[in-house]
């Protein structure tokens, strides 16, 4: 077999799972685009803790099987390796995106100012409900195509969750570096997290089925209700 010198740092850099050289002392010397992007929801210390708790016990590499969750980011394994004692590595696996079983007639769907629907969807809850809300979405996201009033219900449903909360906060942005495939298409994410103190999961199963409808995946928390939505075009 022919030997070849490759660089293959390129290679990584392009990787959409997050890629972390670590020192022996926990100094960041090496990171992907995707593992810059996960350090704006986790810090470098509790990284380099994990990285240390499942790293092998001998030189060489060990991948173990582990739900994570960061904000957009959620993964199900890490590998992590050494070849001496000066440097350790980690990398990340993304857990797959759920696939919608509903087909999504992408044609048929309205073109949206989704600030525009987010907002008349909150005025609509608040003539039911005194909570508090707070309200922060990026202005400069553009219109796209949606399901209106699947989306509306789906809006409607996640909110009410929260009916019982003194105050809630609703943030919409878009996730940088992140996409899904739509018809074949590689569409931006756009998320919408409805964050307070508690909510009520008797409608879980509604949002769910909502959500699939649209191709949304969905992240049910305690105090939390999390949107990705597929931005198309």
């Amino acid at each position: 077999m022919n030997t070849i010198s490759i660089d293959f740092q390129p290679f990584v850099e392009w990787d959409n799972s997050p890629f972390i050289l670590f020192s022996n002392r926990g100094k960041i010397l090496y990171l992907n685009n995707a593992a810059e992007i996960l350090f704006g929801y986790v810090s470098k210390q509790e990284l380099y803790d994990i990285a240390l708790a499942y790293a092998p016990q001998s030189f060489g590499y060990k991948t173990t099987m582990l739900t994570l969750n960061y904000d957009a980011f959620n993964f199900y394994a890490i590998t992590v390796g050494y070849e001496n004692e000066e440097h350790l590595s980690v990398r990340f696996y993304h857990t797959p995106r759920v696939k919608s079983s509903v087909p999504l007639e992408t044609g048929k769907l309205m073109t949206t100012d989704i600030n525009i629907l987010l907002e008349a969807n909150i005025a609509l809850f608040k003539t039911k409900n005194n909570n508090k809300l707070q309200l922060l979405t990026d202005q400069d996201i553009p219109s796209f195509r949606i399901d209106q009033n699947n989306f509306s219900k789906l809006l409607r449903k996640s909110l009410d969750a929260f009916r019982a909360s003194d105050s809630i906060n609703v943030n919409l942005k878009l996730l940088v570096g992140e996409h899904v495939i739509i018809s074949g298409k590689k569409e931006s994410i756009v998320q919408l997290s409805i964050e307070a103190n508690g909510r009520y999961n008797d409608t879980d199963t509604e949002i769910r089925n909502l959500a699939d409808q649209s191709h949304i995946s969905v992240l049910l928390k305690e105090h939390a209700i999390k949107l990705e939505i597929p931005l198309i075009q």
